[in-house]
């Protein structure tokens, strides 16, 4: 498997979580309703940017350097992290409802970047043998059998 289709694969599912925080986030009154959907959020965008970082991110950086796309994409998993972070700590409803919209826009953002500029990049830099060795790895971290032809 390509790393890059395993990718835009999780932003997919991302997607429609975000969705359907946008849609209910304004009618959540309770902070702590909103921090654990927070935190429901962060488990999974750690564990994706955990694996970009490792799994794409190196190998470009081992190409170009610690400079570009990649070091502000590895900025921006920060700063989501970061914001997410300060979610858990928000003690009442309207800054915590705000701050994971503003989470949820960044996160946006970012995924946009890595589809209009990063990916089609990597695609150009790497090999198809590194891509699908890096996907082979996705699989194996997410517990992934794949079995595809071609």
């Amino acid at each position: 498997m390509n790393i890059l289709k395993a990718l835009l694969g999780e932003h997919a599912v991302f997607y429609a979580q975000f969705s359907h925080l946008e849609r209910t986030l304004p009618g959540m009154e309770e902070a702590g309703l909103i921090r654990a959907q927070g935190a429901l959020l962060a488990a999974g965008l750690a564990s994706h940017a955990a694996l970009e970082n490792e799994l794409l991110f190196d190998l470009l950086e081992a190409r170009q350097g610690q400079m570009g796309p990649v070091t502000v994409m590895r900025m921006e998993h920060q700063q989501i992290e970061t914001q997410l972070q300060a979610l858990a700590a928000e003690g009442a409803a309207a800054p915590a409802r705000e701050r994971l919209l503003d989470v949820l826009r960044l996160a946006r953002d970012h995924f946009a970047k890595e589809e209009q500029v990063l990916f089609p990049m990597a695609a150009n830099i790497l090999t198809q043998a590194e891509l699908r060795a890096a996907g082979a790895r996705w699989a194996e971290r997410r517990q992934v059998r794949v079995q595809l032809k071609g």
